[in-house]
């Protein structure tokens, strides 16, 4: 009997930032999740060629990268099923990237959400260049997106709502290049958006996100925590008045992290009237409780970047003999391959 494929699901971790609590309740616990099962064949890349077009400070980007590969190995990814990669080290993504971009329509990139944003800006500052700022890295970013997910062939790729029109225009790229040179050079990829998905809220209240400045970083020491528990903003409403836990990011972050049955605990507190003081309290207890194990390993692989490399490097061989293979195929159908 023939096995039938396993599915393939890929996912891009942009390299410029310190991983936080929005992110691994929205992508990373998930993602390791599926890491382990055995019907589907995960990729999961450190985007550090994405990061080039966000930060131009060296010392960030490489610092990041080590943060966020030590952040996924310390949270279980498991990389014998898993493969783990950088970007930078699969040299045939910038060779496909040229190649999707001989095939993508200006047209389509100046449809693009980032850069249509740009240009606005632009425009509301009163720029007679309405491209001022804007560099060929942020334009065209949407191509190396698909030579991401098109060397591979990926079936599915978890993103968030603002990302859908990325994939969308994979497809697009994917169907023009099949078209043009007369076979299913590429699978067409599928979005896949987890309503289901938090998107927890930061210490000012607004969607955690680097941008704000209001996240809390997933392995800070313990004492830094419970002190950035303590900013979260709240309500005015004293101790002993019923609170309404439905739109309140201190009860947000706890019940992504507590049990069921806590959760249902937590709301009768609630409803009881429970102080913040205390509240921030049991949202503290339950982030340590769930991070010290993990923190403790996070700490000393990031003592160990020489770990860190061997499994990106592993992870990179494992990715690479596939794309040297999806290479040549594609040297060959648009006219570069060898001549003997």
């Amino acid at each position: 009997m023939t096995e039938s494929p396993k599915t393939r699901v890929l996912t891009g971790i942009t390299t410029t930032g310190t991983p936080h609590l929005g992110n691994y309740v929205g992508a990373i616990k998930p993602a390791i999740e599926a890491s382990q099962c055995a019907d589907v064949q995960s990729f999961y890349f450190l985007a550090d060629y994405h990061a080039l077009i966000k930060c131009q400070d060296p010392k960030r980007v490489q610092q990041s990268r080590l943060e966020i590969a030590a952040t996924w190995l310390a949270l279980g990814l498991d990389t014998d099923n898993a493969i783990f990669y950088r970007q930078s080290d699969i040299r045939e993504i910038p060779e496909l990237t040229w190649m999707l971009s001989c095939v993508c329509a200006k047209g389509l990139m100046n449809r693009a959400h980032a850069y249509k944003a740009a240009v606005a800006e632009n425009e509301e500052a009163g720029s007679q260049d309405a491209d001022k700022g804007v560099t060929m890295g942020l334009f065209g970013y949407p191509v190396l997106m698909a030579a991401d997910i098109l060397m591979f062939n990926a079936n599915r790729v978890p993103v968030g709502r603002d990302q859908i029109q990325h994939i969308e225009m994979a497809r697009d790229i994917a169907g023009r290049f099949n078209h043009l040179y007369k076979g299913q050079h590429f699978t067409l990829p599928e979005a896949v958006v987890d309503e289901s998905v938090e998107v927890l809220g930061g210490l000012d209240g607004r969607k955690m996100s680097k941008s704000y400045n209001n996240t809390v970083p997933l392995f800070v020491s313990e004492k830094k925590l419970q002190k950035l528990v303590r900013k979260i903003k709240t309500n005015s409403l004293e101790p002993g008045e019923p609170k309404d836990p439905e739109g309140c990011t201190l009860f947000q972050i706890y019940s992504a992290f507590a049990s069921a049955e806590e959760t249902r605990a937590m709301r009768e507190c609630y409803a009881e009237g429970i102080g913040w003081g205390e509240a921030k309290n049991q949202v503290f207890e339950q982030l340590n409780a769930h991070l010290s194990a993990p923190r403790e390993r996070y700490n000393a692989l990031m003592e160990d970047p020489g770990y860190i490399e061997a499994v990106l490097e592993k992870g990179a061989e494992r990715a690479r003999e596939e794309a040297t293979v999806t290479m040549e195929n594609l040297r060959k159908a648009v006219g570069l391959g060898r001549f003997v």
